[in-house]
């Protein structure tokens, strides 16, 4: 079936957000950008907050970003409905000392990231981006937009290159990024000129590798979406798009946290492990007159979508999967499940979540492990534990989960923002 023009949009503004954030800390600081532009207060931690009925805010820390809306009737009980989903992706990092190179080619130091599908990240053209630390205290983005490449070993060299190639993760994963000598030659200089500062003022640097190609619509009717960093900007940009058209009149606190370091377990200041979305909703509550007793009583009737890919099932290794639950990409967004709580989902979120899909309009699938593939986790289950909020896991079908470059449907896209509308709503 035709994709509506308003999906094909969606798409292609997700693929400008997903250009705009090689980072978790762009993503972060695009976040925030795209909300200002919008109306949102940009809020620092370390200053007093005025929380007033009616609000639009925005904070940052780190590569973590949190935004909400107040509504114009909140009360000290007022329930909040969480989006939660991560800025971070599986990928590579910069190591410390990391100009490198061996016969004649300048190579970058890098250390792997998460858990990333090693080989599809050969023969792509990739950038550096992150901030850098510098002598005067000022923390600054840089992105050197396409700058090094990971060359596969041709065909000739390793005649067996078809049957059963594993790289290595000290020794085949550094990119080359130019010609000539590492000693004369320094990747921070790179950084430094894409920031606009000096390389002999970075103190420290937070820096990671992406692939530099945009997102691409593609395929019959143009169903497909493929770009790097689906997982999870997919989610992260849907929850923007749907607080930034929210309307503040009535209904729960509206809550966009987008975590980092998910892909490491999120046991960082700025992941969902860490302290920050507690930090934030304490400010917030207090500035509605509420006490601690009073939040709990908010927390009971509130909300947390957990919003993550989850996995389509795959054409070529059905059997992965479970035999009976096949989700599609096309076919909607989905309700993850898992019995040993590795999702947070259970019958009351699910009913919840159909209800929220109903409301917009959107026909919904599920997600469930086959019983020996077992799954991962996500953001869900920790926040749930953290805050005592109920939880449901929730997200889009792709492929390709934790290549360099992945795979969605572009209609799932719109259909998460639609329905992440509704649960706003309430």
């Amino acid at each position: 079936m035709p994709l509506t023009p308003t999906a094909l949009a969606h798409a292609d503004d997700l693929a400008d957000f997903v250009a705009a954030s090689p980072s978790s800390y762009h993503a972060a600081a695009e976040v925030a950008r795209r909300l200002e532009a919008t109306g949102f207060r940009r809020l620092e931690e370390g200053e007093a907050w005025e929380i007033s009925s009616g609000g639009r805010y925005v904070v940052v820390r780190d590569g973590a970003a949190i935004a909400w809306t107040v509504p114009a009737d909140a009360t000290a009980i007022t329930p909040a409905h969480i989006l939660g989903a991560h800025t971070d992706s599986p990928g590579f990092k910069l190591k410390p000392q990391p100009t490198t190179g061996s016969s004649g080619w300048l190579q970058a130091a890098v250390e792997v990231y998460g858990g990333p599908l090693l080989n599809s990240w050969l023969d792509r053209e990739l950038r550096l981006a992150g901030r850098l630390a510098l002598s005067d205290g000022r923390v600054v983005l840089a992105d050197t937009g396409a700058l090094l490449r990971l060359p596969q070993l041709a065909v000739h060299l390793d005649r067996e290159a078809n049957t059963g190639l594993a790289l290595d993760k000290q020794f085949q994963t550094q990119p080359v990024w130019g010609l000539g000598d590492p000693t004369q030659n320094d990747i921070l200089a790179e950084l430094a000129v894409s920031a606009g500062v000096s390389a002999s003022d970075i103190r420290g640097y937070d820096v990671v590798i992406a692939d530099s190609a945009r997102g691409e619509v593609f395929g019959k009717d143009g169903a497909f979406f493929a770009s790097g960093r689906l997982d999870d900007l997919a989610s992260v940009h849907a929850g923007v798009v749907a607080l930034a058209s929210h309307q503040t009149e009535s209904g729960p606190i509206a809550v966009l946290a987008a975590f980092d370091h998910e892909e490491l377990g999120s046991g960082s200041r700025s992941g969902a492990g860490g302290p920050f979305l507690e930090d934030v909703l304490e400010r917030v509550y207090a500035g509605l007159g509420a006490d601690s007793s009073t939040r709990r009583r908010a927390y009971s009737s509130s909300w947390c979508l957990s919003s993550d890919v989850g996995h389509s099932v795959h054409p070529n290794y059905a059997a992965k999967h479970d035999p009976v639950v096949h989700p599609v990409l096309g076919s909607g967004p989905i309700l993850k499940l898992n019995a040993n709580q590795r999702y947070a989902t259970d019958a009351i979120g699910g009913a919840a979540w159909s209800a929220w899909c109903d409301a917009a309009g959107v026909r919904a699938q599920e997600f469930v492990s086959h019983n020996n593939v077992p799954c991962g986790s996500t953001i869900g289950p920790i926040t749930a534990t953290r805050l005592g909020i109920r939880t449901v896991d929730v997200g889009i079908p792709i492929l390709s989960m934790h290549s360099a470059r992945e795979l969605a449907g572009v209609s799932d896209l719109h259909d998460l923002a639609r329905v992440a509308g509704a649960f706003f709503a309430g």
